[in-house]
């Protein structure tokens, strides 16, 4: 026996978000100490999309916004912390993980600044 009158709706497959993230470095960069072509391609070697690396396509999208800024444009689900992941892992990578540490500053924003060292000229010991 079938039922009249019910409808089985196809189920709807994940929408589609586009997020923008962007990295400022321009402090580091601006003192050479940061390179942001390097951690660019760093980026398109290590982002994974499907669970494999180096196969961003039209997926992801990276480029260089000026000097030291970085923007990451994704449409598929992409973490904010992967990024900030990745960005530790390449300071640790180039052994600027002492000087340097990644801040968020607002929602998909992330920006590279120098730890604050007080240096006490007072002491002689």
């Amino acid at each position: 026996m079938v039922r009249k009158g019910r409808v089985v709706q196809p189920k709807k497959g994940a929408k589609q978000t586009t997020r923008k993230y962007t990295l400022d470095a321009s402090g580091p960069a601006g003192d050479r100490i940061f390179d942001p072509a390097a951690f660019e391609t760093f980026l398109h070697e290590r982002i994974k999309v499907g669970g494999q690396t180096g196969r961003l396509g039209d997926n992801i999208v990276i480029t260089r916004e000026g000097q030291g800024r970085l923007s990451v444009v994704t449409h598929v689900p992409f973490s904010g912390r992967y990024l900030k992941y990745l960005t530790k892992k390449f300071l640790k990578k180039h052994q600027l993980r002492d000087w340097l540490r990644v801040v968020s500053t607002t929602k998909g924003t992330y920006e590279l600044r120098f730890y604050n060292v007080v240096v006490d000229s007072n002491e002689d010991a």
